[in-house]
């Protein structure tokens, strides 16, 4: 996908935020939209499919948490990318928001390099997923990495990117024990320092979503997929 392709949807309820990171990203050849609040950033996200959206996390009417959860229970943008911009940078906030869906955050004051390179990051990783089409069967589930979309005895589950990408990882070799520092390398990349607990955060939602008796924490070490 060129650079004139991606959408990238823009939410702040600050003017000058909106301008500057809009015009960085704009000059550097993506297409930007933008919203003021969650409200509208679901709104926006729905009419534009956008490919990334950047979101303030402290907005009017609708923060960008709740925002967050609304945007991934909505099966067109479940493989959105979705980055918090946010002054907040205490553990909890961070894993609050991978909670809520978020795949990485972005620290105000916003320096425009730092930016457009962690942007470029995100959309590097996404088009190297595209390039992989591959379905993976484990047991009674269907994992079909083109489409993000598992089917476990037949009933479709949609899942958030990184939730997916664990998944996936640990569904590639069941049986092994993956190291933390393994997952969140594989997963995260290097464009994202996360906390401690994200990997246990997306854990738990997996065993929520597909079954706890799947997932096995090996305690110290990691995690692996027991069938």
């Amino acid at each position: 996908m060129k650079k004139k392709d991606i959408k990238i949807l823009l939410v702040d309820d600050e003017p000058d935020i909106l301008e500057i990171v809009g015009y960085n990203l704009t000059q550097e050849g993506y297409q930007v939209v933008t919203a003021n609040n969650g409200r509208e950033a679901i709104s926006k996200a729905k009419k534009e499919m956008p490919q990334l959206i950047i979101m303030d996390v402290m907005m009017p009417e609708m923060d960008g948490m709740e925002a967050c959860e609304n945007i991934r229970k909505i099966p067109e943008l479940a493989n959105v990318i979705i980055t918090f911009l946010t002054a907040r940078s205490e553990d909890y906030s961070q894993v609050a928001g991978f909670d809520a869906g978020a795949d990485d955050y972005i620290a105000k004051p916003i320096k425009p390099k730092l930016l457009v390179s962690k942007v470029k990051a995100l959309l590097r990783r996404l088009k190297e997923e595209e390039a992989k089409s591959d379905v993976l069967r484990v047991g009674e589930i269907e994992i079909n990495r083109e489409e993000y979309k598992i089917i476990n005895s037949g009933k479709e589950i949609v899942l958030p990117r990184k939730e997916f990408e664990l998944f996936y990882l640990l569904a590639s070799k069941p049986g092994k024990v993956f190291k933390r520092e393994e997952i969140l390398d594989k997963v995260w990349g290097n464009e994202v320092v996360v906390g401690g607990r994200t990997i246990d955060v997306h854990i738990r939602k997996l065993r929520e979503k597909i079954g706890d008796d799947l997932f096995k924490t090996i305690k110290g070490v990691g995690y692996k997929l027991e069938l």
